[in-house]
């Protein structure tokens, strides 16, 4: 286990995909695992073509519409490496607990929800998009997100949740999305950075081409740090596919092997 927990679990889900698309091939596109995504423009040889011009709704706006994830799911999981995080001191001390303890209190590891923004950095995920909410709805777990982008404002005393309540507004092309009300028993990555309730995310969140995304975090957690700090996610489209159902909690038998050091 140790660092690595996360990166097994992920590469244990997409075995999963993998075996599921094989074992229920005949007819393969009554499965819409590899079923062709209309609307994707394509190369000569018909491969999609990730670097032409990202598409737009009707109303102008940048259609962050599509299934995307990043490749990389090691990479990911410790995202916010290398990042001079400005720690309170009960946070690192907190970290390095859960390092030495092999993150046995790792929420994934009791079928708990990733959390925002973990999610997005870690799971394949769809985004549909309307002129006034955005949803996102994530594999692990069947899990969702909403973003309204109807005016209205993050609530003053909202019930905490995993995933926070989320708004967002256009600055342009660049989708920014203000989010608050999280309960604080999420990880901000597969090391087990902390998090608290007091936590207010930003994410400024832009489709560069047709299959690039780049998102812009700040983070701004006074109980946890010190003062607000960034990171970057990089989300790739995963075109010709579709999300599966994921239940964590059906015959699960691998918790109460989760020990410490």
């Amino acid at each position: 286990m140790g660092s690595g927990l996360m990166a097994l679990f992920y590469s244990m889900h997409i075995c999963c995909r993998v075996i599921f698309g094989a074992a229920l091939a005949l007819p393969l596109a009554a499965q819409w695992v590899n079923y062709p995504t209309p609307g994707i423009p394509r190369t000569t040889d018909g491969k999609p073509n990730l670097s032409a011009p990202a598409p737009r709704t009707s109303d102008g706006k940048p259609d962050l519409s599509g299934v995307w994830e990043h490749l990389n799911s090691r990479t990911t999981a410790y995202y916010l490496d290398g990042i001079d995080i400005p720690w309170q001191p009960w946070s690192r001390a907190l970290l390095d607990e859960r390092t030495k303890n092999n993150q046995k209190d790792n929420p994934e590891g009791f079928c708990l929800p990733r959390g925002t923004p973990k999610a997005d950095a870690f799971d394949l995920h769809k985004i549909v998009q309307t002129p006034g909410l955005i949803v996102v709805l994530y594999e692990y777990q069947s899990t969702f997100r909403q973003i309204f982008l109807d005016g209205r404002p993050l609530p003053k005393d909202p019930n905490p949740t995993w995933g926070g309540y989320s708004v967002g507004h256009w600055e342009g092309d660049t989708l920014v999305v203000e989010s608050n009300g999280f309960n604080g028993k999420a990880w901000l990555s597969g090391r087990g950075n902390p998090v608290s309730d007091a936590m207010h995310l930003t994410e400024r969140i832009h489709r560069r081409d047709f299959g690039h995304m780049d998102i812009e975090l700040t983070i701004n957690d006074p109980k946890a740090y010190t003062s607000p700090w960034k990171a970057e996610l990089h989300p790739q489209l995963i075109p010709d596919t579709e999300l599966m159902e994921f239940v964590c909690e059906e015959n699960e038998r691998d918790a109460r092997h989760l020990v410490g050091k």
